[in-house]
């Protein structure tokens, strides 16, 4: 797959852009075990224009993690544009628009997913950013805002005549948020569409190596994008890169390893912030890993991770984890 100039390969996987997970340290972590292409969490044009420096923080990108995409969303065309034009000083591989994030805040305010209920406004966004810049830019959406209105293989069309380089679409509606199944059928409408000739990005519910393997068969997808399935477990790009080479699945290692991997997360993030902020931004990872699932009366030492507040204290209950749940 072929984004620009920008060559991923033959199924390549993306680390989806999230906010509050994909930050820098988290991007170098999932390049290193495999991911093809990272994006940083999504850059809000308003804040950036104003030079508000949270905002400004997360245009910091590195060559490690190349190739790599910075994700910006809004409303408003001049707006998206001067956001876009800043984003492109900061070199990174390409500028994608978010216009997916279904979240109240976001999408409430006619950003993000909120411009599914304003397609004019949304092509005149991308014409006017591909427009602006050098970079490639993609886009990033879903398939409609709600169950009556799944507009995505007309709107693919549309915005791939806006000029767009690759669109990646997350498999369920703005009204649906994160629940239910995502549904790759129209996923793989958009992708077998003769009229579509840019690359297109699945998303959804990939969580495991046999299914990204099953949505690149069944529906043709040029790539697959894994969002929530890294949180707390960024090997998984390790183990979906082994299984689309070998067809079969990466030998598991012991639970200390997977241990030292979770530290190492918690130290780049205390580095990056601080203990105390560190500590809150890493316990997201900590709940979600799958890692401690089906560990017997393991509720009360879950609890006392999620309420460390020092690296040293939250370091000893991992360790004591394997003695204490006769784990190897």
């Amino acid at each position: 797959m072929k984004i620009g100039t920008i060559d991923l390969g033959e199924y390549p996987v993306l680390l989806a852009p999230m906010e509050d997970v994909t930050d820098i340290s988290f991007r170098l972590m999932c390049k290193k075990f495999g991911a093809d292409m990272v994006y940083t969490e999504f850059v809000s044009s308003d804040a950036l224009i104003r030079n508000v420096n949270k905002t400004q923080q997360k245009l910091i990108v590195s060559d490690e993690e190349r190739p790599v995409a910075i994700q910006i969303y809004g409303k408003e065309t001049e707006a998206m544009v001067e956001a876009a034009r800043i984003c492109e000083e900061a070199q990174p591989d390409l500028i994608d628009i978010n216009f997916g994030c279904p979240v109240k805040k976001v999408a409430g305010k006619g950003a993000g997913a909120g411009m599914l209920r304003n397609i004019p406004q949304m092509l005149e966004i991308t014409k006017a950013v591909v427009k602006a810049v050098r970079l490639p830019v993609t886009v990033k959406t879903r398939l409609g805002w709600d169950a009556n209105n799944k507009i995505i293989v007309d709107l693919a069309e549309r915005l791939q005549d806006c000029g767009i380089a690759a669109l990646s679409i997350h498999g369920r509606t703005r009204s649906q948020m994160y629940t239910g199944e995502a549904d790759w059928s129209l996923i793989g409408a958009v992708k077998n569409n003769p009229r579509m000739h840019i690359p297109i990005i699945g998303n959804g519910d990939v969580t495991s190596a046999e299914i990204c393997k099953e949505r690149f068969n069944t529906y043709g997808v040029d790539g697959i994008m894994i969002g929530r399935g890294s949180i707390g477990r960024p090997w998984i790009f390790r183990e979906v890169k082994h299984y689309l080479a070998t067809g079969k699945p990466l030998p598991s290692e012991r639970f200390s390893w997977y241990l030292e991997v979770l530290k190492k997360q918690v130290l780049q993030s205390v580095e990056r912030l601080d203990e105390r902020r560190g500590i809150l931004h890493i316990r997201r990872h900590l709940a979600a890993t799958p890692l401690f699932k089906g560990i017997p009366d393991f509720k009360q030492t879950r609890i006392a991770l999620l309420r460390a507040e020092h690296v040293d204290n939250l370091f000893t209950i991992l360790d004591e984890i394997p003695s204490k749940f006769g784990i190897e």
